[in-house]
């Protein structure tokens, strides 16, 4: 075994490496703080113990580095005041990339003091150093969200001279990682801890270099505690039973929010040749029946349209409630919250999205956030194209139709001349690129894509053009202008026609102009679908009421799909409040059918019950509250309760639940409590909880506008989505 670090050896000076072609420097992101764009980041190592006792990590990171100029001063990382650095140190790595990846020890746990985080044990290898020297580093303020790590490199460093930097560290209450305890599952056994990194949370996890313009790939070795099973988003990974450490690579290159662990307990089934899901014991049947098949269905049609599919495996683990957003694309395993189980539709669309993904956003990646159109907006279009060759086009138009709907609900809500509504968001210093994530990032960017495609004249042309700008592209950061040239020149002659500046419809006013797209896709094939829906909602807003009340006997909603049912509520929701009248009729007719369906379409109907303040299906709300963790079937319905009349309710109910929502949905839920309620009522304090006045935390998913707590007016339903 060689030696470890960190001893005070100098490092020597000897010949540079041969020089290996220029690659071009990252696209500068005022998000980050580092200082990407004067290395090259060859690959990272982690070296990881989970502490989920002390809801701590300790870790050791491994920097694989070559300096793009002689002589650079200090490198500059990514970091957040969660994570302390014990120690920093330098050793100088061999030219070739044949030395094997380092090994950790991991120092037995005792009583008193926590121990230390990992140490490295390098081996022996031609042309490396068996030991590091340490190095000199300060942490100064960033943003609101991380700060910046400056380690100070030593003088004699040259250009292209392959280095390392190791990083010992340990993170407590980080905003990428989520502790959970054992009651905080479904079987209520095992502590459960997964890491959520987008968009710049992982500074928070290992010090890195936080941004969407930077790739590498990585490898991981993870102690947990016995029991515990551990998965991480890379392509190869094994248990190695007599050191009890599970070890991890990635052998393609991703940015560092893609990096993504999970830990509890969790057991694997086999849905396909290369997909397998992984649940809790007591999830795991119905996660299996909902998708044996079907992902390699969706995997197959993938390929057939965009080319072969470049990670291995495509596995998926259902996460318990308190996961902060619907899915997350993490390579070779995407994380979805269980909570969207029992919503067959939603968990197809969801599932697809996050294939299309492993093409648009994790092969080829938006190199800043201000251009997160260029994953979030290719993905839905190959969503919608994967869905058109599975489902119909039918059903593909019913669930653009529904979103478009929200797209539209969010436009009135902002205004037409809100920055956020542009496609090339400007991001300034300072402001947390999770603001920037909405509905324009998906909806507007889908149909600039599906205009781009209309002008082809074929979808399946278009189809072929996406294909090779995916293999031309892969595993690097893009901006507009590498999609666009590609589009034009794969079409010489729309490029000769000058497609990009027709008047109105400019490829630069698609991306700079605020407002509503300034083309939709023409959605006739589907409705078959969405004309049952208008004519409901017309019966019921236009009609006289008894007159409404006969004609909608006729129509049986119950044999309806979820989007069209959805759409219906979404439709009601909008013109709340409606006439009391229209509600008890409303109610009489469809309350206890659509008590009996799934959370998607409860809780839409339950948020016509409070915005139109009608009390006698107030037990729904409470009953539903008492069984729902997650944000997305909570918080919408603590806002429209705390905008009303019912702020008192809502009080109540949470003071009756509180103990079993997560710490960061429950200070939320505080936030919006007490800001609804006034400066005089402290929701949880008086309960022994956290005081109103905790902070939200930066890990939420935040809205477009700001770091103000949502109203009523524009509902996490409208705003909350995949990412």
């Amino acid at each position: 075994m060689a030696a470890q670090c960190c001893c005070r050896k100098a490092p020597g000076a000897e010949a540079a490496p041969a020089r290996p072609p220029p690659e071009p420097p990252p696209a500068l992101d005022v998000a980050s703080a580092s200082s990407a764009q004067l290395f090259r980041l060859r690959h990272l190592q982690l070296g990881l113990e989970l502490r989920p006792e002390a809801r701590e990590l300790a870790g050791c990171l491994v920097l694989e580095l070559c300096a793009l100029r002689p002589a650079p001063r200090a490198l500059v990382l990514d970091t957040h005041p969660a994570l302390r650095l014990h120690s920093a140190g330098f050793r100088r790595a061999p030219a070739a990339a044949a030395e094997p990846p380092c090994a950790f020890a991991f120092a037995p746990a005792g009583p008193g003091a926590a121990p230390p985080p990992p140490l490295p044990a390098f081996a022996a290898a031609p042309g490396a150093e068996p030991a590091c020297c340490p190095l000199a580093f300060r942490v100064d303020p960033f943003t609101d969200y991380g700060s910046s790590l400056t380690v100070t490199l030593p003088p004699e460093l040259q250009a292209h001279q392959p280095f390392q930097v190791i990083l010992r560290y340990t993170s407590t209450d980080a905003p990428a990682i989520w502790w959970l305890d054992p009651e905080l599952t479904y079987g209520s056994a095992k502590p459960f801890v997964f890491t959520q990194g987008h968009s710049v949370c992982n500074r928070s996890f290992f010090p890195c270099f936080d941004t969407p313009a930077v790739k590498c790939t990585y490898s991981a070795v993870v102690k947990a505690p016995s029991g515990v099973q551990v998965l991480m988003s890379a392509t190869q990974s094994t248990y190695v039973e007599e050191e009890g450490v599970y070890r991890f690579h990635m052998e393609h290159p991703v940015p560092a929010y893609l990096v993504a662990l999970v830990a509890g307990d969790l057991q694997p089934a086999d849905i396909g040749p290369r997909s397998r899901v992984w649940a809790e014991p007591c999830l795991l049947p119905v996660a299996t029946s909902k998708l044996s098949g079907a992902v390699e269905q969706w995997l197959s049609a993938a390929e057939r349209l965009y080319g072969p599919y470049l990670w291995g495996r495509y596995d998926i683990v259902f996460l318990p409630p308190s996961f902060p957003i619907v899915a997350m694309e993490n390579p070779c395993l995407t994380f979805v919250i269980s909570s969207i189980l029992e919503c067959d539709e939603f968990l197809v669309i969801d599932v697809i999205h996050e294939v299309a993904h492993s093409w648009f956003g994790n092969a080829v990646t938006n190199a800043t956030w201000e251009e997160m159109w260029l994953s979030e907006g290719l993905a839905t279009y190959a969503q919608r194209r994967i869905t058109t060759e599975t489902y119909g086009a039918a059903f593909t138009c019913l669930e653009t139709a529904f979103r478009l709907d929200a797209l539209h609900r969010q436009m009135k809500l902002l205004g037409e001349d809100s920055p956020v509504s542009k496609l090339q968001v400007k991001l300034e210093p300072g402001v947390n690129p999770s603001h920037l994530m909405n509905l324009f990032t998906y909806e507007k960017g889908y149909c600039f894509v599906y205009y781009l495609s209309q002008l082809c004249g074929d979808p399946q042309r278009f189809d072929d053009f996406l294909r090779a700008y995916v293999d031309k592209y892969k595993f690097t950061s893009v901006v507009a202008q590498d999609l666009l040239g590609s589009f034009l020149s794969f079409f010489p002659e729309l490029k000769e026609q000058s497609v990009d500046c027709r008047a109105g419809l400019e490829f630069e006013r698609w991306l700079n102009a605020t407002g509503p797209p300034l083309a939709e896709p023409d959605l006739s094939q589907g409705s078959s679908l969405t004309r049952p829906v208008e004519a409901l909602f017309q019966l019921w807003t236009a009609a006289p009421l008894d007159q409404a009340a006969a004609s909608a006997s006729a129509i049986d909603i119950s044999k309806w799909r979820t989007f069209q049912t959805a759409l219906f509520l979404d439709r009601l929701l909008d013109g709340s409040p409606l006439p009391q009248e229209v509600v008890t009729s409303l109610s009489e007719r469809y309350s206890s059918l659509l008590d009996s369906m799934n959370a998607e379409i409860r809780i839409r109907w339950l948020q016509v019950v409070v915005r139109n303040d009608y009390y006698p299906d107030l037990h729904r709300v409470r009953r539903f509250l008492e069984s729902q963790m997650s944000r997305m079937y909570t918080i919408p319905l603590y806002e429209d309760l705390c905008t009303g009349a019912l702020k008192s309710f809502a009080l109540e109910v949470f003071y009756q639940t509180q103990g079993r929502l997560h710490p960061n949905l429950r200070r939320t839920i505080q936030q919006i409590l007490t800001q609804g309620l006034g400066p005089s009522a402290e929701p949880g304090a008086e309960q022994g909880g956290p005081g109103a006045d905790g902070e939200v935390d930066a890990d939420t998913p935040a809205l477009p506008l700001g770091d103000e707590v949502p109203s009523s007016a524009i509902s996490l339903r409208d705003v909350n989505v995949s990412a």
